[in-house]
């Protein structure tokens, strides 16, 4: 059971994109239904997930048992997917979630029955009285009502909404910043910063008065850290509920990945759910009634259970004409909702990439890399693969598939899964996966070292054509040069020969997309090719790999000037 300690909405974080729980809940039922959730079973589960093909990590951790609980007891449970208690199973919401065509649906149910206090979220005697809410569907209803809410006016603002009778309270809080906002206009940074600090200071004032100010991961009990520290956790509650909002498929983001708001497509379904689900967190107290109103996968009620409000959306919103839908099943029905909706979302993706191709798009691409080395977004890494994937897509000459998921509107949802490149380049003759990270220092090359080679050889297999990697990051490691410098070196059957892994600083692959809208051709797989070739052929006569590396640079800077 978790124990509620500070004033400010907890959002579960563990894991952070909620799609990524359903394999993992999949492994948990097929292997482990039955058994005990106890250190042995955690410890097995975890063993088995190391060896699964979906699994992002470095291997097994250290603590498997801590490892397990932190990817079951957080999410999976506290949304209802799995019962614990007494042995592991699947519930009935779970079973919809990891086996049905329309997870996005049951997650949006179990989202709207989260509840604090629960009998799995008890509230601890310094913050008794704080909670009285259902979260998701409260701030849901701030999006609704505000028409958008930004980042940082969830994490400043709608974080405080802990009892949904304070909704009209954190309204217009958020609805004075923004008025202020107008008047900061050039100082916006410091002005959200400063909003956040006294937030901060108003949230956990009785914590601070008392000195109870050092925090579990530090000895440091100074009010300098303590501050530094919410911040961080503000952000992350934000950032989680941001994610499993938008899963649900209601919620749009702005391109600029700062707001959200509701799908005009969506508002009617959003209204209804507004109207009709209980506010009040329900048997608070009583263990197993809750578990039972948790677990249904019919509660609570959504706009598309009925069928006639199907048809009625189907006719209004695509054109359809009710007496070919009167017929139909209500699945039926939610089969050509779907249908239309991805065939919609595929048609704005391709109006995208020929947008990107003729270079139109060129100056976005360009400030959206610089404000991903700011760290101007919410979800950084998101946009970091989304950028890359636009860049590489303005390179033009082959198909370029991104393989992290777009939202009903073409713009990104979640990051690629654990299994396979960020993007995979097809061209003629040969193919390139292409590997993003933020990651620095260290923690690169023990998060990136082994999964981008795998990544690599499984696509070279795949496609069985000469293949490349292009490794990005905003500053490589030396050890993940060294790494690759040296694995292109040896001659490794799984690899069908020699790898061809380059590693490359965000400055110089941005150099490249310059160069490429300088010229006075536009580049094409050829060009490509000839530059990855040169790289790799230099690295057979390098002196070592730091001269190798230098070269790639200088290669960046100097190609297609001669074109």
């Amino acid at each position: 059971m978790a124990v509620l300690k500070n004033k400010s909405l907890f959002f579960t974080t563990s894991p952070r994109t909620p799609s990524k729980m359903i394999p993992e809940i999949k492994l948990l039922h097929e292997k482990f239904s039955g058994n005990e959730w106890n250190k042995s079973t955690q410890e097995k589960f975890i063993e088995e997930l190391a060896t699964s093909s979906f699994f992002e990590g470095k291997g097994s951790p250290s603590d498997k048992a801590f490892s397990a609980r932190d990817r079951i007891n957080r999410a999976p449970k506290a949304l209802g997917f799995v019962d614990l208690s007494p042995r592991i199973s699947l519930t009935e919401a779970g079973e919809l979630l990891v086996y049905s065509k329309r997870p996005h649906e049951i997650f949006l149910r179990q989202l709207l029955k989260y509840q604090l206090p629960s009998p799995y979220h008890k509230e601890n005697i310094d913050v008794q009285g704080t909670f009285y809410i259902r979260p998701y569907l409260e701030i849901l209803r701030l999006v609704r009502t505000l028409e958008f809410l930004t980042f940082d006016e969830l994490k400043i603002f709608g974080l405080q909404l802990t009892d949904y009778r304070k909704f009209d309270e954190v309204k217009n809080k958020i609805l004075n910043f923004r008025d202020e906002k107008e008047k900061n206009k050039g100082r916006y940074k410091k002005f959200a910063d400063d909003n956040l600090t006294s937030a901060i200071f108003d949230i956990y004032s009785d914590r601070i008065a008392s000195g109870k100010t050092k925090t579990r991961e530090t000895k440091d009990s100074s009010i300098k850290k303590f501050v530094s520290t919410q911040k961080k956790n503000l952000r992350d509650y934000a950032d989680a509920c941001f994610r499993y909002l938008r899963y649900t498929g209601l919620i749009s983001i702005s391109q600029k990945n700062r707001s959200i708001s509701v799908f005009e497509d969506k508002k009617t379904e959003v209204d209804f759910i507004l109207q009709n689900v209980n506010r009040n967190p329900v048997f608070i107290n009583d263990y197993e009634k809750y578990k039972i109103h948790l677990f249904s996968k019919v509660e609570p009620k959504l706009y598309t259970d009925n069928k006639e409000n199907l048809i009625e959306l189907l006719t209004k919103t695509y054109s359809l004409t009710k007496s070919e839908l009167l017929e139909k099943e209500p699945e039926e029905l939610k089969d050509i909702r779907d249908e239309i909706a991805q065939k919609h979302k595929e048609n704005i993706i391709s109006k995208q990439i020929t947008q990107i191709k003729s270079y139109s798009l060129y100056s976005d691409i360009i400030n959206t890399f610089n404000d991903i080395k700011n760290n101007e977004y919410y979800d950084t890494p998101l946009m970091f693969e989304y950028n890359t994937w636009r860049a590489m897509t303005m390179l033009d000459g082959g198909k370029i598939k991104g393989n992290f998921r777009f939202d009903d509107s073409g713009q990104p949802l979640s990051t690629a899964q654990g299994n396979m490149p960020d993007i995979e380049c097809d061209y003629d003759d040969f193919s390139m996966s292409v590997e993003v990270t933020l990651q620095s220092g260290q923690r690169q090359y023990e998060s990136e070292g082994e999964p981008v080679a795998r990544h690599y050889g499984q696509l070279r297999k795949r496609l069985g054509k000469d293949t490349y990697c292009l490794f990005i990051a905003p500053i490589i490691n030396p050890a993940v040069i060294a790494h690759f410098f040296a694995l292109n070196k040896m001659n490794i059957s799984y690899y069908g020969g020699k790898s061809k892994i380059i590693p490359m600083d965000l400055d110089s692959f941005i150099n490249l997309i310059e160069n490429s809208y300088r010229c006075k051709t536009q580049p094409n797989s050829s060009n490509i090719r000839q530059l990855l070739d040169t790289i790799i052929n230099f690295s057979e006569t390098a002196e070592n790999e730091e001269s190798w590396y230098s070269y790639i640079q200088t290669c960046t800077i100097n190609w297609l000037i001669d074109i």
